[in-house]
Formats: C-alpha cells, structure tokens, sequence
C-alpha cells in the first residue's frame, strides 16, 4: 500500500545508525522501469539543504533510477563538504546498482547544521539495496524517513485500466512549505512523460502538501518527487491522473496533519468569498501562523476576535464591516461584528473548521493547521539532544 505497490518499483527500510534510538533511518527506492520519467517540487525556502540542490539538478533530466533517504541528519547549512557527501551518497546507490549517479535523488530529514557520518551512511546505502524488494519494503522504507513522526505515513489509489499510485511521507514539525512539505515520494506504474507528471505534481501539491501550515516554519529540505515506471503500459488522462496524484497528497496531507508534533486540534481554515485565490491563501496562512487564536482553539474557546485580527494584518481585498466567520458551523461573527451566541461552539472534537467570508468575491482556499500545545514547545525545545 506505499511506494511498492505500483508495478516497476523495489524499496528497503533499514538501521545503519544514524539515529540515537536505534531505529530505521535509511531508504531507497529503485524504479526498475521500463520508464524513468520523474518530477519533483521542492522548499523554496533561501536556506537550502545539499540534497535540495543535488536532486533538483539531477531532475533537470526528467529521470529518476532511484531515490535514497535518510533521517536522523537533515544535511543542510553544512557547505561544500555536505554538498560532496550528497553526491558520494548518489554514487554509492549507482554503484550498488550498477547505474549512473547522475539518476539518483538523494533526500536527508533531522537536524539542521551537522554533517553526516559517512562511515555510518554509506554502509547503510549498501545494506538497503541488499534488501530491496516489492513485499515489506514499500512499509520499511516509510518506517526508515520518520523523525518526530509518531506513524509512518502511506497512502495507495488505483486508477482506470488498473495503473496505480503509491506513496509514503513524513513531516511533523517544519510545516509551512512552500510547493511541498517535509519529504514525500510518490510512485505510479502509468507511462507518462516528465513533462506530464511535473503539472500533475504542480497542480497535485499546491492544492494539498502547500496548503499545510502547522506552525509557519519552512523547512530546508522539503521535498517531493514522482516516479514513473510506465510497467503498467497504461496512459492515462492527464486530467483524471491529476485527480488521483490530487487525491493521494490530500491522503498525505491528511495524515500529517493529524500526526503534527504535539498538536489536540486538527483545524481547517476555510477562507470563502475572497476576490482572488491568491487573497484567499493569504488569509488562510495569517489566520493559521496566528498563535494567539492557535492557543484560544486549543482551550476550546471560539474567539473569533483573533481571526479577525489575523485578516486586517493582510493585503487581501475585504471591508471590515462585511467579514462573516463561523467556527465550526456557529456564525459568531456577522458583517464585523457579533453574531451568533458563541456558547453554542462545540470545541471539544479533536477536528475543527474556521470559515471566514470575506463578502469581496468568488474565490475560496483552505489552509490546514493545528493548535498550538504546551507539547509542541516542549518537544521542539527539546529536540536536538
């Protein structure tokens, strides 16, 4: 049901020691073909980790032979010598495949600022393609990228003719990409071109993955790559495989929502009556990085006062006195001011819904994000020992 479930495609999870807890902390995934055909999209934060640039390089190709992960080290601020161990990682993958560093994608996840041991990686590399395979492996490989995730995250669709899309991620922390989130790797027995699957993932990822936003913090390494094996023989629609790879990162988004780090709260912020989608994500992303009403949803008190305060802090086009907001169906705010008795708010579900008209237009989007716990500080105050 994750990477290994479309046809053409082997992965392996495996311990090389990289993480303190003893646990999974490197994947590969190999497309065996006959397609190579891959897109990615990737943080667009300034502050970008090795792996970021080698992959994207690489992906001015249009193909993927492989794709090899590690989380317990995130490979990022660490300079030249990083960028050189992201490609000796290429190119212990080519060799243990007998195939070109040039079509290999190289993904890292942990702690910003700090080499990775070699010694400790390379022999991992070796190990994963020696493990490599179509049954458990998809699951282990999922296993293996996790950091503060508590679950592993998958998600599997299957479209018309019988072709079918897999997929694994991870992200708990970090979320406020921009074109992807954390790290993700989706995989599909159709025969489509580059060129195809990069609107697909496009067009896929910014509805979904781009629309998370649990704490307003970019990441440096996120990433999202789709294969393509073509082992199916299967072209089809780009429309309806748009749909589906849609329907796989609204999966995933799902899920790292609900596992973000600390979070007790699941919240959906939907922005409606808006004069431009533009306007409309705008508002979702000011209502969901507002810690203030982040703190009020986790106390389970309906303020709409901080939504509001959140919107005037926009350029988005709207009139104070005709914005509406309803907290999870109760309409608390009419045309600016107050409206229906907030007491009849029921908080205590662990899923939320915001929805804020703004009476300016047509155009509708929805950010997703989480309360903000006295969990969340503490693990991230935490984290690096």
């Amino acid at each position: 049901m994750s990477v290994t479930a479309p046809q053409g495609f082997r992965a392996a999870g495996v311990v090389a020691g990289l993480k303190a807890n003893g646990g999974r902390d490197v994947a590969l995934v190999v497309n065996d073909g006959p397609s190579r055909a891959a897109a990615g999209v990737f943080t667009r934060n300034r502050v970008r980790a090795a792996p970021v640039e080698w992959t994207e390089q690489v992906l001015k190709g249009g193909r993927l032979r492989a794709v090899v992960l590690n989380s317990g080290g995130a490979n990022a601020c660490t300079g030249a010598p990083g960028f050189q161990d992201t490609h000796a990682t290429a190119e212990a993958v080519a060799e243990a495949l007998e195939d070109s560093a040039g079509e290999v994608a190289v993904c890292s996840t942990g702690l910003i600022g700090v080499r990775l041991p070699m010694e400790v990686l390379l022999p991992g590399v070796g190990k994963a393609a020696a493990e490599l395979s179509r049954g458990d492996g998809g699951l282990a490989a999922a296993d293996a990228i996790r950091t503060t995730d508590t679950v592993a995250k998958i998600a599997f669709r299957q479209g018309e003719g019988g072709y079918r899309i897999g997929a694994m991620a991870k992200g708990a922390g970090m979320l406020a990409p921009s074109l992807a989130t954390m790290l993700c790797v989706i995989t599909t027995d159709a025969d489509l071109p580059a060129e195809a699957l990069d609107r697909a993932l496009r067009a896929a990822t910014a509805v979904t993955l781009d629309r998370l936003d649990t704490d307003g913090c970019m990441s440096t390494n996120d990433t999202v790559l789709l294969l393509a094996s073509g082992a199916a023989g299967v072209v089809p629609g780009e429309e309806e495989f748009t749909a589906l790879v849609t329907d796989v990162c609204a999966d995933l988004t799902r899920q790292l929502l609900v596992d973000a780090e600390g979070a007790s709260k699941a919240i959906a912020i939907e922005v409606v009556g808006a004069a431009s989608e533009d306007d409309a994500v705008t508002v979702g992303r000011s209502i969901a990085r507002n810690d203030l009403l982040k703190c009020a949803i986790h106390g389970e008190d309906p303020n709409w006062g901080r939504v509001l305060s959140a919107v005037g802090t926009t350029d988005a086009v709207f009139e104070p006195d005709r914005i509406n907001v309803a907290i999870n169906g109760v309409w608390v705010c009419r045309n600016g001011s107050s409206g229906d008795d907030r007491d009849r708010v029921d908080l205590r579900p662990r899923d939320v819904t915001i929805t804020v008209d703004l009476s300016a237009g047509s155009a509708s989007a929805t950010i997703w994000t989480t309360d903000l716990t006295a969990e969340y500080v503490h693990e991230n105050s935490a984290y690096s020992t």
